[in-house]
């Protein structure tokens, strides 16, 4: 399927660079591809317009060094749910700006899995490495069981020694999209508007576990 799906990709990348709505673009693409529903999830989850993709780039962090003595501030769920999906050998998708991003949505509910505290000390290395001031993770308040994440890393933080901050936030994306400073997340939605990100997923994934992660490269 992957000949089918990055045909798709491109057709879809097309359509929204000249102004089509993404819904109707999405249903267009995927019923001339005949695609799943899962399909077109992955399809639309690694694409973007040209304008889209211009101004991410503009404002992505891609030099590691710049975040030496920063505050990062993280999209929680976003950036631990993919580090899980690379370490249990799911599918990650590569979207067009080159951030991660995972097939798993959050339905209100988290679950601790088996890769919970293994991703969160891989995310810890990696943010090690990078000399931070601090790094502040933002959690869903709404989601169920937030709480006992924010536990579980500051338990793992305390351990090692880092200087992390956990907040329980109704809308993380809110003040991610607002933030004055780097942020990192690959949601779609806050990679439209952040002022400076960084693709954090990407970095511990291709640290850690390159040969784990089965990618879906769409065209760029």
């Amino acid at each position: 399927m992957l000949p089918r799906l990055r045909a798709a990709c491109a057709d879809l990348c097309w359509l929204l660079s000249r102004g089509y709505a993404e819904k109707s673009a999405g249903t267009l693409v995927g019923d001339r591809y005949a695609l799943s529903e899962r399909q077109r999830i992955a399809v639309r989850r690694c694409a973007c317009s040209d304008e889209q993709l211009a101004d991410r780039q503009r404002r992505q962090i891609t030099d590691p060094a710049i975040l030496s003595g920063a505050v990062l501030e993280l999209d929680g769920y976003n950036v631990l749910t993919t580090v899980e999906a690379a370490l249990a050998g799911g599918i990650i998708l590569v979207g067009r700006e080159g951030s991660y991003r995972d097939m798993a949505s959050m339905h209100g509910n988290f679950k601790k899995v088996a890769e919970t505290p293994k991703a969160i000390t891989l995310i810890g290395q990696t943010l090690a490495r990078y000399r931070l001031q601090s790094a502040i993770w933002y959690l869903d308040a709404p989601v169920s069981h937030s709480a006992r994440l924010k536990q579980i890393l500051l338990e793992i933080a305390a351990e090692n020694h880092w200087s992390w901050q956990v907040e329980l936030v109704p809308d993380p994306d809110r003040i991610l999209t607002v933030a004055s400073s780097i942020i990192a997340s690959a949601d779609s939605a806050i990679l439209d508007r952040a002022e400076r990100w960084f693709s954090l997923a990407r970095e511990v994934v291709e640290e850690h576990l390159p040969l784990i992660a089965h990618t879906l490269s769409l065209p760029k």
